[in-house]
């Protein structure tokens, strides 16, 4: 009878904590970066800086919290489960530390956009603890609430309520384009056919966001601007070939900084 050797189990344990503490979904990481960075880039601030970093640990913390429910749901305890809970402990602890610094720090009420936030934030919760997370309801939820970041950001460090809802409006106009188009492509590539219909009211409810952040402040404009060349972007190239699920991601990615950059020169020109 053989026994695993050192090796094998310090191999199996690295797996195991890879799978339960690194979020798998590439996408993810950009739609949580840029409302952090967007708001950083319009009212820089310690307070908006932990506010950032709080957004970066609870999306972190996502990936074990999902296995927990998901475990609890159908009445298990795993390995990974028992991992998962000592993860998702230690993000829980920084998350709270960076919040509770953000309040001490913050010369606005940041907060009040999270209680807008949180029934969002609840839907995408409630698909994930489910293993549903993947369908469409959740990821826009899940993308409206993350890009409540950027708002809580701006008002922490003493912004106006205008430019921050604002800005929130512009990220927001470019996921609810960006997730439809970005399924769409990947039903697809399996050969599925791509809902052409719920692109064209995503793309035109994007439109719609844009314009009202316009109206909220003239100085989104060139942020606006930028949406709907993504939407241009995207049209074109849903009539082309497919690519690879990790180029389209680059390619979301890159479009999704560009708007953060095009939003935030145009802040700084024109107010």
């Amino acid at each position: 009878m053989t026994t695993p050797s050192n090796k094998q189990l310090d191999a199996k344990e690295r797996s195991t904590f890879h799978a339960v503490a690194v979020p798998r979904e590439h996408g993810g990481w950009g739609l949580t970066f840029e409302p952090g960075l967007l708001g950083l880039l319009l009212i820089p601030g310690v307070a908006g800086f932990c506010l950032a970093a709080a957004a970066l640990a609870g999306f972190l913390a996502r990936t074990p919290l999902r296995l927990v429910l998901v475990d609890h749901h159908r009445g298990r305890s795993l390995e990974r489960t028992r991992m998962a809970r000592r993860v998702l402990i230690g993000e829980l602890v920084v998350l709270a530390a960076l919040i509770t610094a953000a309040f001490e720090l913050a010369k606005g009420q940041f907060w009040i956009p999270a209680l807008v936030a949180g029934p969002f934030v609840i839907i995408a919760f409630w698909f994930e603890m489910r293993s549903r997370g993947r369908r469409l309801i959740p990821e826009l939820a899940g993308a409206a609430g993350v890009c409540s970041v950027v708002t809580m950001v701006v008002l922490a460090d003493g912004g106006g309520a205008r430019l921050a809802v604002g800005a929130w409006l512009v990220l927001g106009a470019r996921a609810a384009t960006s997730i439809p188009h970005v399924r769409g492509m990947i039903a697809r590539l399996h050969g599925r056919p791509q809902p052409t219909a719920l692109t064209v009211v995503a793309d035109a409810a994007a439109v719609a966001a844009a314009a009202v952040a316009v109206f909220l402040d003239h100085a989104l404009i060139v942020g606006c601007a930028a949406v709907v060349l993504v939407i241009i972007i995207q049209r074109a190239s849903s009539r082309g070939s497919v690519p690879r699920p990790a180029a389209l991601g680059v390619r979301q990615m890159t479009m999704g900084f560009a708007v953060v950059a095009a939003t935030a020169i145009g802040v700084h020109v024109f107010h």
